[in-house]
């Protein structure tokens, strides 16, 4: 009987020893891979300066340019209309802020406006233009614009159809003519197949044409504002005031657009013709950038960020 089991037991070893032992199946767990940072450095915003019309105010322009200098906030495009188009230019053709500053002291009114009993008389303005064009020539060596060392575009007035004409090829100083060509006070320029007269007449600060030229974000400085004047005592005095209250009025729409506003404070006295307010119209416009420097350093940073992430992709 001991036997019997003995053999039993050997049996039934034998035969579980001889049977296949099943593989075990390890459950497969799916390897997330981890976002792919880009490489290279960071995506960088096209950043256009949009410059409006206000004449002699418009030295604030040229504090604006130092104090974005100074601030090293880049310009990669310039759009301007009328004494915007002007300064607009001249740091264009050189991209120094130092070099607009000593062109700015050193230019005068009878630089510009050839003022004549008969302009008004025989002609369709009291100065004829010819003297804002000369200066222009002299001062910008660059004959066209698609030559500056800045993108730059001047707006200008289709005095037949009111449109909005940009200003972005040929001469330089006949765009400028063109653009700053204030109704009643130059006769209207004919450029480019068509009678052309200040952009500020339909677009005073226009944002709208940086942002068509592919601007991701626009700074504009608005010179415009208090048209307050009770000192009109002839017909010039008439058709400047008239302009002045147009341009304040078609910025107040436009200027929404903008990614940052500048609006230099302490000048809305200075008349449109008074070039004896350069330095504090200068400084006024330097205050008014570096004030607004953290906001646009905050615009710019979140562009970054935002380019950054839509760059990196989904898990």
């Amino acid at each position: 009987m001991r036997l019997a089991n003995t053999l039993a037991i050997a049996g039934l070893t034998f035969l579980f020893a001889c049977q296949t032992t099943p593989p075990i199946t390890v459950p497969q767990v799916p390897v997330i891979q981890a976002p792919q940072v880009p490489q290279g450095p960071p995506p960088k915003p096209k950043i256009a300066l949009v410059l409006g019309g206000g004449a002699a105010r418009g030295f604030a322009h040229v504090g604006v340019i130092r104090a974005l200098e100074q601030e090293k906030i880049p310009i990669d495009m310039v759009v301007g209309t009328s004494v915007g188009g002007l300064i607009g230019a001249i740091y264009a053709s050189d991209l120094s802020s130092f070099d607009l500053e000593w062109t700015a002291f050193q230019l005068e009114k009878d630089d510009l406006f050839d003022f004549g009993v008969l302009n008004a008389v025989t002609g369709m303005g009291f100065a004829k233009g010819d003297k804002l064009e000369a200066w222009v020539k002299s001062h910008i060596k660059t004959t066209n614009i698609e030559n500056l060392k800045l993108p730059f575009a001047a707006v200008a007035t289709d005095l037949n159809w009111g449109y909005k004409v940009v200003l972005d090829k040929g001469p330089v100083a006949r765009a400028i003519r063109a653009s700053a060509a204030i109704p009643g006070v130059f006769p209207p320029v004919q450029h480019q197949g068509k009678i052309l007269v200040d952009g500020g007449v339909v677009d005073n600060i226009p944002i709208s044409v940086a942002k068509a030229k592919g601007a991701d974000l626009v700074i504009a400085v608005d010179i415009s504002g208090n048209v307050g004047n009770t000192n009109i005592t002839n017909l010039l005095g008439v058709s400047l005031q008239a302009t002045n209250i147009m341009f304040a009025l078609n910025v107040e729409h436009a200027k929404r657009e903008a990614d940052i506003l500048i609006a230099p404070a302490g000048i809305g006295d200075v008349g449109m013709l008074d070039f004896t307010q350069k330095k504090r119209c200068m400084q006024a416009g330097i205050e008014a950038t570096k004030q607004a420097a953290p906001a646009i350093r905050k615009a710019i940073d979140a562009w970054v960020a935002a380019r950054t992430r839509s760059a990196i992709p989904a898990p």
